[in-house]
Order: structure tokens, then sequence, then C-alpha cells
């Protein structure tokens, strides 16, 4: 097992890194082959085959059933993909909510109610796996480095047959390149790169593939990226009224600045780490794969902007910063047993993530409400302590999973795959929301408890709570051909789940209440334990496609199938446990190619009903604490497609898009308002598409393009009820064009590129610090990343 730190020395990395760049470069020059995305290219002018893994068997992209978009190697270079948010921005059926590097949630085709990303809530509604690994992690995603990736898939509606319970509303998955014994590879990429309203950064990256002998190889991966900040904290001053009730113009006040925290373009970020992986082949049946991912990140600042405040600008009155270090290590074993495949799949995850964010406007929220005892405290000297509340959190994940499957000849008339999968999550997770000097200062709260939660410094509240949620699953699909051209395919899953919550969660009267916080030596580091709580359940998930091709170019198909949440505990004694929320997917969809493989279109209508969907929310009562609720039911319809045209040889073009309609359909109300039937669930925009012309040229045999990228989406949400909806507002339609060119020769090529070239400033996501209640009126927005320019050269030896 890797050590968490051994990726923090920056002497290691640098001399990992500039090592293996410099044996790439002493290598022997000679023309490296072209890279494609094809197993059977056919004839220079039509689009390329791709190959995807979206059923767990390796096939042709346009004979899987499935609503799929792949981002090849091409793609993901052509495009400067680097992080989560580079290639969600080019699934038009997939949206996401975040707060900056690694604190993302992301959803496909609507499925959301924009209240997750909690570490004591709801599992993703999304499944993202490494390869064949799960790294769905409970909160938020792990934002993993893109590079040296075979393709990334995006598999839409839920993919609980194969996927399991954590792919409600679709599945993601990385397939990164595997060792290979059979030729020597590599490559070698350095960029600069700029935000026009920020700073400059940069990043080098690298791999190596080394055939040890004819059965055994091994993969070596490296990157280091800065990438600069754009958002500026300005200064502000802000006045606190001391006398409830009062005329903060006439009463006693409290004046308090953040001077201290003030920088521009504080949001950087530094992302660096590798991955190691062998191959050996144990004989012509057999190969076992052993690999390691290891990644640092950290980020700087607030990736959000307050509009109140002006373009780009935040004030925030603490210190902000994420460190999200993690490792992924997994072992694949692959063989026949006759004619049969068998495959082992083991993962084991580590993740350490500290985070301090400013909570100050938790403070001013409050305030002008006019609940001025919350947020004013004596100092004991006559004055009063700064209310702007600090928060800090540390999480320590883990997961272990085991997946063991079967499957049967593929050119068979009647196929199946089946297996059993094994996986236990955990999450102790620590948070302290802070007013410095509270402990100091002796206050007490309205009860006469000292105001400080016994045992945790200056946290006015405090949460130390140990989450593990484990899940088993029987899962296959069979798939037979009723004639040659007509295949019938059934699936099933069956689970079981078992999610258990320890812990203290509260303020000092929590602590203090006899009847409801118990001594105990199940956990440490909390002043009693007053969370007790176990949920076990089990249920199935099932499907039926028909899929028919009709010509061997054009296949339609029809599917039914559904997808499944585990539910969970709440941490508020007066919130019962929250029940298991399910999908129903109702989808015809086409795959087909046309003027002799020049052009590709496909694309699919679905319907889904959404059913308990799991909501989070702040009850009255509930002193701000969010619990989890089951808000009724939903649905999501809509159209999304894909184009492909290589209209000359020199020119093609692509345009892929989704639109749809996600709304409740029935009335959810909570303690203070009502969401009627009709309305709209949040986050997911209306429409989203992106459009790219490529033009291929030669001059003086230098290899030459050109590129445009158009991105846009419609409006969207932001919150389910029509009070927050009201205070937070939708976000706007927008449109952002990106430009690319460059040239090479033989085994090297310089881009240069300007992403976002208009400077738009759209937004993607609007969110708050604390309760819509009480933040709502300074809510912060997730922007795409202003004007950024860069330049890359990329050498490849093979």
């Amino acid at each position: 097992m890797i050590e968490r730190g051994a990726f923090r020395s920056a002497r290691w990395r640098y001399v990992f890194i500039s090592g293996l760049l410099a044996s790439v470069s002493a290598l022997p020059v000679r023309a490296a082959t072209a890279e494609t995305d094809t197993t059977a290219a056919g004839p220079s002018t039509a689009v390329g085959e791709v190959i995807v893994t979206a059923t767990k068997r390796e096939e042709n992209l346009q004979n899987v059933a499935v609503s799929v978009q792949a981002l090849t190697p091409t793609i993901l270079s052509q495009h400067q993909v680097a992080s989560s948010d580079d290639y969600i921005k080019l699934l038009p059926s997939v949206s996401f909510q975040s707060f900056g590097p690694g604190q993302s949630q992301i959803y496909f085709r609507g499925i959301t109610s924009g209240g997750d990303g909690l570490h004591i809530g709801s599992e993703p509604a999304t499944g993202v796996y490494v390869d064949e690994v799960p790294l769905t992690t409970i909160a938020n995603g792990v934002d993993l480095h893109v590079y040296d990736m075979a393709r990334v898939e995006a598999l839409s509606g839920p993919q609980g047959t194969l996927f399991g319970a954590s792919s409600l509303s679709g599945t993601l998955r990385l397939i990164t390149n595997q060792p290979d014994p059979t030729h020597f590879s590599a490559s070698a990429d350095a960029q600069l790169d700029a935000f026009t309203d920020g700073g400059p950064g940069g990043m080098v990256q690298g791999y190596v593939n080394i055939p040890v002998s004819d059965k055994v190889a091994i993969r070596l991966v490296a990157f280091d990226e800065h990438d600069a900040g754009y958002i500026n904290n300005v200064p502000k001053t802000r006045v606190f009224n001391l006398t409830p009730g009062s005329d903060p113009a006439t009463g006693d006040t409290l004046t308090e600045n953040n001077s201290r925290f003030t920088k521009n373009n504080f949001n950087d970020v530094d992302t660096y780490g590798g991955r190691v992986a062998l191959r050996v082949d144990l004989n012509d049946s057999w190969s076992i794969t052993p690999a390691v991912i290891a990644q640092h990140q950290k980020s700087d600042g607030n990736f959000l902007q307050n509009p109140k405040l002006g373009d780009l600008n935040i004030a925030d009155f603490g210190p902000d910063l994420n460190i999200d270090d993690w490792y992924l290590a997994s072992m694949t074993i692959k063989g026949k047993i006759a004619n049969w495949d068998v495959l082992y799949a083991g993962g084991w995850f580590g993740r350490t993530v500290n985070n301090k964010t400013d909570y100050s406007y938790y403070a001013v929220g409050y305030d002008a409400l006019g609940y001025t005892s919350l947020v004013t405290y004596p100092d004991g000297h006559g004055g009063f302590l700064d209310p702007d509340q600090q928060f800090t959190s540390n999480d320590q994940y883990t997961k272990q999973s085991h997946e063991f499957r079967v499957s049967s000849p593929g050119d068979q008339p009647l196929r199946f795959l089946g297996g059993l999968f094994y996986e236990r999550q955990t999450n102790l997770s620590t948070s302290n929301y802070i007013i410095p000097g509270l402990l100091a200062s002796g206050d007490l709260d309205s009860a006469g408890n000292p105001a400080a939660v016994p045992g945790a410094g200056d946290d006015l509240f405090y949460k130390h709570l140990n989450r593990v949620d484990r899940d088993f699953a029987l899962f296959g699909e069979l798939a037979w051909d009723i004639r040659p051209n007509l295949t019938l395919t059934l699936g099933g899953r069956y689970f079981t789940a078992n999610n258990t919550l320890l812990g203290f969660s509260g303020f000092s009267h929590n602590a203090a209440d006899p009847t409801t916080c118990f001594a105990s030596t199940a956990i440490t580091q909390v002043p009693c334990v007053n969370v007790n709580a176990q949920v076990k359940e089990s249920g199935e998930t099932h499907k039926l496609n028909l899929s028919w091709k009709i010509q061997p170019q054009l296949m339609v198909y029809a599917t039914y199938s559904t997808g499944f949440r585990p539910g969970g505990v709440n941490r508020l004694a007066l919130a019962p446990p929250y029940q298991p929320d399910t999908v129903d997917n109702y989808e015809v969809g086409w795959k087909t190619t046309w003027l002799d493989g020049r052009l590709r279109f496909n694309g699919a209508v679905f319907d889904e009903e959404w059913h308990g969907l799991q909501y989070g929310y702040a009850p009255l009562g509930g002193a701000g604490v969010t619990i989890i609720v089951n808000a009724g039911d939903a649905r999501s319809y809509g159209v999304e497609g894909d184009v492909a045209f290589r209209a000359t040889d020199q020119l093609t073009l692509t345009l892929s898009g989704t639109a749809l309609h996600a709304a409740l359909t029935k009335q959810f109300c909570s303690t203070s308002d009502c969401a009627p039937s009709g309305t709209r669930l949040p986050v997911q925009p209306d429409y989203k598409l992106n459009a790219s012309a490529r033009y291929e040229f030669e001059v003086h045999d230098f290899k030459s393009f050109f590129e445009g990228d158009l991105g846009a989406q419609g409006e969207s949400t932001s919150a389910l009820f029509r009070h927050d909806e009201a205070s937070l507002g939708p976000t706007q339609p927008f449109a952002t064009l990106d430009l690319s060119a460059g040239f090479g020769r033989d085994n090297w090529t310089f881009t240069v590129f300007a992403q976002n070239i208009a400077d738009t400033r759209g937004v993607l996501s609007v969110n708050v610090d604390c309760t819509i209640t009480a933040c709502g009126p300074d809510a912060l927005q997730y922007l795409t990343k202003p004007r950024f320019v860069g330049a890359k050269i990329s050498a490849k030896f093979d």
C-alpha cells in the first residue's frame, strides 16, 4: 500500500517526472504510428470505428443497444481535456454541481434534486468507474487527472443491472490504456497556459510502456499541473447589529473587515500524481494486471463568485483551502475456463480530504434575519468576538470492492454474462464550525450551557461521524438472437445493503442532554454518542432490451430498465431514516451509419420516472441541520443524439446534444414551503449541445489543422422550493467558443488554443454556504472558466 503522504514530496515528483520525460526524449526517434480510435477504420474518408465496454464486453459502439457517448483519445487530446470539468463540458446528457476541484456531483438526464453531495446523506446518483473498479465516492467525486486514457464512456440512464446501486441516473467510465507486451511506446507533453482574467499556469505529463518480455509489460504515467487562479477575494467591511430589534444606524454595532485574506486570482490549483500498471501473461489464456493510481490536489481560494461584488469577485472572511489525497490500488485477473471468459476485479481505495472554508455568510444571513443572538458572542473583555464563522472538515474515505464474473462466447446465438459483487465503503467525517475565541470567552448559550461544544475547541457546532455502507449483489444478463438480426436481452440484479452511522452531531446543549447523548467507547473524539442507527434493505433491478438490425448499418432498439439507490440514516433524532429511490427508464434508440461510413448518427428518446426521490433540506426546528427525505415522484423525458460527419478528406463535423424536461409529478411540502407538481428539477439545463468543425491539411509535409468548438446550454433552475428558487434565481442560457490550431511532423505536434474566446460568464450552478433561508440573498455562482489560452508541444514514440 502506498502511504498517502508519499506524493507530497516536491523533490520526489519533479525528479520522477523529469526522469520520465528525459528517458522518453533520449529514445531513438522513429515516426510514430498514427493514433487511431479504430480497430477497423475502413476507408480514410470514413468515421472511425469506436470500441466500447458499456456491456462489459468489447463491442463496436454501433452494435451496442445502449445510449453511450464515447470520448476517444483523439477527442480528449483535441479538446485539451485534463479534469472532470473539461470532459463534462463535452457530454450533453451530463450536468453537475460544484464548489471546485474534487467537490462536484454529476448527474445524467436531469435525475437530480439539487440536494446531494452531503457527507451524511444520499449515495451519489451516478456511478463512476476506473476500468473495472468503482470509484464512486460518498459525497463529492474524485477529480482524476485525465491523461493516457483509452476513452471516457458516458452511459445514460439507469445502469443498475451491470453497475449497481449508485448508477441511478447513469454511469461514467474512465478507461485507461493498459500495459502492452507487444511493442514499446511513450509520449510526453509540455503546456504553458494562462487565464486572460487571471494568472499563468502550465503542465507536464508523460507515459512510457515498456515490454519486459513477450509476456510482461509495465506502463508508467506521471503528471504535474498548475492551474492559475481567476477569482479575486476583494476587500469588504461588514457591520453587525448587537442590539436585537434595534436600528443598526443607531444601535450598538460591530464592524469587521477581511483585509488579512484579500488576494487577486487566489483560486489556484496544483495537481500531481501518477499511475503504474503491470501486466503479466501467465499463459495464452490467463493474465494478471495489478495497478496503482495516486494523486495529490491542493486547491486554494474559492471557485465561486458573488455577483453583487462585480465580475469574478468574492469577499471571504476566512481561509479557503481544499487538500485532496487519494490512491486506488486494483487487481484484475482475466482468463478462460473452456471457452468462457472469467474475470476478477478488486479495488482498494483510500482518500483524505482536508477542507477549510469561509462560513461568514451564515452570520451575515442570520444577522439580516434579526437573529442577533446567533451571531454575537461577548469576548469576556467588554467586547465581542468576530462573528464570522470558519468551517474546517476532515474526511477519511476507504473503499474496497470485489467483482467476479463469467461470460459465455460472444459469437454464439445465446450469450450469458453474470457474477457476484461486494463493496464496503466508509467515511470518518469530522466537521468544525468555529468562532475563534469562543472557548476562552466562557460564553453560555440560552440554556446556560457553555456555547463551545465540550472537547471540540472553539466549535459552536461539531460533527464526528463514522459512516459505513455495505453492498452485495448477484447480477446477470442473457442475450438471445431470436433471428440473426433480432436480439432479446434480459437482465437482473439482486442486492442487499447495510448502512450504519455512529457518532456525534450537534451543539453543546445536544452534548449536555442525557436523554439523547450517551457515553460510548465505540468511537473516540466525541463528547458522547447521539447518532447510532442502522438501515438494512434488499431489492432488485431489471432490464429488458430488444434490438433489431434492420440493415448492417442501421440498428434500432427499445429498452425498459430500472435503477435503485439505497436509503440511509438521518443524524437528527426527529427525522426517520429515508427510503430508497428508484428510476424506471423507457427508451427507444438508434445507431446508424450512412454514406459509406462518412456519416454516423446515433440517438435516443427517453422517458424516466423517478419514484421517492431523495432530497436534502434543513427543516424548521432542525437548527440548520440538513435531513434527507423522500420528496415524492418526478419525471424526466427528452431526446439525445450525436452526429459525426466526414464531409471531405480534410473536414470533419460533429454535433451532439440533449433536450429534456425534468419536473415533479407530485407536490412536495417541507415544514415551511411547497413545491407543486410540475416544478422543474434543478441543475439540469433544458438543453445542452456541442458542435465542432476540424479542418486538416498539409503544408510542406507538416500535418496541420484548424478547429472550432461551440458549446451551449439553456436555462436551469437552482432550487426545488418556490421561495428558495425566488431567492437564488435561474441560470441563464449561454454559449462558449473554443479555437485551436496546430501542426506537426513525424513524432511531434505543436498546438495553440483559446477556450471561451469571447470570455463568456456562463453560470453552471448556483450555490449557498448555509441554508437558503439565511444565505440565499448572498448566493454564489460556479462559472464557466474565463478565457483560457495556451500552447502545447507533444512527442510520441513507438
